[in-house]
């Protein structure tokens, strides 16, 4: 699969991949800035943004994208950096593939399973009737009772695009990803221990990623470290970006060794 990308900068290759339901969008003012550090390259998922849509989504799989996309650039030993479910397949590539990785930088997410936490979310985005509305603010209002917080309204909206034809249509592939939801919970397949430097950068006002998390992260990861921003909540780069980006900046300068 060949995932749709914006690359900018020079160095050291970085990979960056996005959390659920979002897009390499939602990281395009953090990626500028480390541009001046790296050769940045910022992906859409499988399903999600550009890139093309599959029936199948998982771990395994989303991990092979990657690595091919490596190969396709012939990328050597970028650093990876995954947000969310971005993270869990960041990891996945680290642990089939440590042979391609050289650091990791993992965002608010641990290698365990989650429970299931966006049915009510999923259910209410299947429900729209996209070819019945003409606004972007009808469809906002017609969401309100499933999601309140207008932010998280907003995110979800930017999936959205206008159909040539009539009314809105979806850039990410729903129904792939609705039937794929109970692999997205899953853990991370447990693979030979990653060796090398792993960066876990935690939201202190999120619970995606807690310190109980971080003696099982070191069977997985045996050279993580972990940094906690007290301020951000599980959207540690928008909520902090420049506590988030001294840390990543710092993370990338420092030795392997």
């Amino acid at each position: 699969m060949r995932l749709h990308f914006q690359a900018h900068g020079e160095g050291v290759p970085l990979i960056i991949a996005h959390g659920f339901l979002g897009s390499l969008d939602n990281w395009r003012t953090m990626s500028t800035r480390l541009a001046a550090h790296c050769r940045v390259y910022v992906v859409d998922l499988r399903n999600h943004g550009q890139s093309p849509h599959s029936k199948v989504m998982n771990y395994l799989v989303m991990a092979q994208d990657l690595r091919e996309f490596i190969e396709e650039h012939g990328l050597r030993s970028p650093v990876i950096l995954g947000h969310s479910m971005g993270g869990k397949v960041a990891m996945q590539l680290a642990l089939q593939y440590p042979e391609q990785v050289d650091k990791l930088v993992i965002v608010d997410i641990a290698p365990k399973s989650y429970p299931s936490m966006h049915g009510q979310l999923l259910t209410a985005l299947r429900g729209l009737r996209l070819q019945t509305y003409k606004f972007f603010g009808e469809i906002d209002s017609a969401l309100t009772g499933a999601i309140p917080d207008p932010l998280v309204r907003q995110f979800l909206l930017k999936n959205l695009t206008r159909d040539p034809n009539e009314g809105f249509r979806w850039r990410i592939e729903l129904d792939a990803i609705v039937e794929n939801y109970a692999e997205l919970t899953k853990a991370v397949a447990a693979g030979s221990p990653f060796t090398k430097p792993a960066c876990f950068i935690r939201g202190g006002r999120s619970n995606f990623l807690v310190e109980q998390d971080y003696q099982s992260i070191r069977g997985y990861f045996p050279r993580a470290q972990f940094k906690t921003i007290a301020s951000a909540g599980h959207w540690v780069h928008i909520d902090a970006p420049d506590e988030f980006y001294r840390i990543v900046t710092d993370f990338l300068a420092a030795s392997s060794r």
